[in-house]
């Protein structure tokens, strides 16, 4: 099951527009939330009191709080890897260890008497896999990657998959952040060109973010890095279907009634027996066996990547097959061009494996 979360950062704003926020995400399902403890600058009390205020607000709404920690966030709270009682006091979920600390204390934080759950960072080649072998509590176990407020420094996608792969082969549950396209957002530091994990995120539409973490298959919870977001923006995350990839798609503006119902009411597998040119979606063909889709001229002489085509009664065997062109292909006449995926979202169609499920947003 896939959690959506939000980030807080009490130290740079008010209760009152932090409280707003949490309300708002939780209206639209959003059920985590991350806060740093790494850039707060008070007293070991007033952080306590003060956090466990915000951490009790939190559960009220429904959401688990995981905060991110280093040595000297534990030294200055009056915590080690062996006594987790301060974060206990504040009824943290999650202790995010930004950086580790040694190998037997690591292993030891896993056995903490409170069962909070210990979060590391994903975006290291961090010993998970000895950790395991020498008694961790893989129960108290997760992963998160790191975010990047800097321009430029954010995970490239293969790195980014490899610490993710090597995680999850360890059954370990992986978080990673997106970002917020609001303007004036803010995180921990003040650097404010938003706060994704993996660079190629940075700017576009925080929905095709989330699907295309989705779409790894690999990713569990998936959190907002900049605070705030815009109501838009959590309402669409809130639409998504988490259960397949799902890609936008700009309809031809002849394409009939009949397309139109291939394309949006039907569950799309990619065939397993895959072809380079096209992801064949067979489905509908029982339906349209006895149909008729006429053929509509289009005038390009090839398919490109991304175009959505159906096959028509010229190939009345294969008619009603919904294809995504993989590899550009001649236009034979066999297949009527009813939409194409936009430029951006072909990032989803680089993850669509054979026999995946797949589907289409339908715009409002």
């Amino acid at each position: 099951m896939h959690r959506m979360g939000i980030s807080v950062y009490p130290e740079h704003s008010t209760e009152e527009k932090d409280y707003d926020y949490m309300k708002l995400a939780a209206k639209y399902g959003f059920t985590r939330i991350f806060t740093c403890l790494l850039s707060v600058n008070e007293s070991k009390e007033i952080i306590i009191k003060k956090f466990t205020k915000f951490v009790k607000k939190s559960h009220e709404l429904g959401f688990i709080v995981g905060v991110d920690t280093n040595s000297d966030v534990f030294l200055h709270l009056g915590a080690t890897p062996y006594d987790l009682k301060p974060f206990h006091d504040m009824e943290v979920d999650i202790v995010r260890l930004d950086e580790r600390f040694s190998d037997r204390e690591d292993i030891a934080i896993t056995h903490n008497s409170y069962g909070i759950a210990i979060e590391f960072n994903g975006s290291s080649n961090t010993a998970l896999d000895l950790m395991l072998e020498k008694g961790a509590d893989r129960h108290n176990m997760v992963v998160c990657h790191n975010f990047y407020p800097q321009k430029y420094t954010g995970l490239g996608w293969n790195k980014f998959m490899e610490f993710t792969n090597k995680y999850t082969a360890l059954g370990l549950s992986v978080a990673a952040f997106v970002s917020s396209n609001n303007k004036n957002t803010f995180g921990p530091w003040p650097v404010y060109e938003g706060l994704p994990t993996c660079e190629m995120h940075r700017g576009l539409p925080i929905d095709l973010q989330v699907r295309h973490l989705l779409a790894t298959t690999k990713i569990d919870d998936i959190l907002i890095g900049n605070a705030y977001a815009t109501e838009e923006e959590l309402k669409t995350i809130s639409k998504i279907d988490t259960a397949k990839i799902t890609f936008k798609i700009e309809v031809s503006e002849d394409a009939t009634d009949e397309e139109k119902n291939i394309i949006y009411s039907y569950p799309h597998f990619g065939r397993g027996d895959a072809s380079d040119y096209i992801v064949r979606s067979s489905l509908p063909r029982k339906d349209y066996k006895n149909k008729t889709i006429p053929y509509r001229k289009y005038d390009k002489e090839f398919f490109h990547k991304g175009d959505v085509a159906i096959v028509n009664d010229n190939l009345s065997h294969y008619r009603g097959e919904l294809e995504i062109v993989e590899k550009d292909m001649p236009n034979d006449g066999e297949r009527n061009f009813v939409g194409r995926i936009p430029e951006k979202e072909l990032i989803l169609l680089d993850l669509l494996k054979p026999e995946y499920l797949f589907g289409f947003i339908k715009q409002e």
